[in-house]
């Protein structure tokens, strides 16, 4: 699939799908508690996304069967909603995807349940700094391992390791679109970013080893040490002023 460069208007049905993910990841994290199971969020942000038009991206997608993937302490990605109660002192990464028209919105969030030890913050924050870090390098005439090695330095420096078997991706009118955008790379190589692209930006950091498995449900992906995961996401558009993040409110 070659990479496609969207117009503004494809850009604006693109946030507005984006838009409706963000109604359901509200719900969703106010919801968040000791106590509660993810199958319970999962339900929850189906039916925000139904009441408001779009359909679950996740669902049917290669015999994936919910709406979010619910990812718990150490489980990278993928995790599988169940009756699993999350415990206080929990972490868990909700990655939501909604199909509007056509048109797919992509966006996480690794979400604390109840208190957590400082060094647990420490993690999401740089995890979340080194997306945003990610996504200051994605204008026209840069190459995508720009956002790569931003994400990478920022996430070694802190003492982190980045996912290598799992990356971002382009999003649009398919919910995994080219190019792929990895976590980790060389400054000024890969593709030529242009305006018009529209890219799922998503590290995952680890406390411990980068080595990941994925387990026998086919989907959870869990760090192999056990140590804990974080992971968040954002869809954005390149245009010729910079980036623009489709995944905010107001935005």
């Amino acid at each position: 699939m070659a990479i496609v460069l969207r117009s503004a208007a494809e850009i604006e049905k693109i946030r507005e799908s984006n838009r409706i993910v963000l109604l359901a990841m509200d719900a969703v994290s106010r919801n968040i508690c000791p106590g509660v199971s993810t199958l319970e969020l999962d339900t929850l942000a189906e039916s925000i996304l139904l009441e408001n038009g779009a359909l679950p991206a996740f669902k049917g997608y290669r015999g994936y069967e919910h709406t979010i993937c619910a990812s718990i302490n150490e489980q990278v990605v993928h995790g599988v909603p169940s009756e699993r109660k999350l415990l206080e002192g929990d972490i868990v990464s909700i990655d939501i995807g909604a199909n509007l028209n056509g048109y797919y919105g992509d966006h996480a969030i690794t979400f604390e349940v109840g208190l957590v030890p400082s060094s647990v913050n420490k993690l999401l924050s740089c995890c979340r700094e080194s997306l945003m870090l990610g996504i200051k390098e994605a204008f026209p005439g840069k190459k995508l391992h720009d956002i790569s090695s931003a994400i990478q330095a920022n996430a070694e420096k802190n003492g982190y390791s980045v996912v290598k078997n799992f990356v971002g991706h382009g999003v649009g009118t398919h919910l995994h679109e080219e190019p792929q955008v990895p976590n980790f790379g060389m400054a000024g190589t890969g593709v030529e970013l242009k305006a018009g692209m529209v890219l799922a930006i998503e590290p995952m950091l680890n406390q411990g080893t980068e080595n990941v498995k994925i387990l026998e449900d086919k989907w959870t992906v869990v760090t192999e040490d056990l140590k804990l995961s974080s992971h968040f996401e954002h869809s954005i558009a390149i245009t010729e002023e910079g980036p623009d993040i489709l995944s905010i409110l107001n935005a």
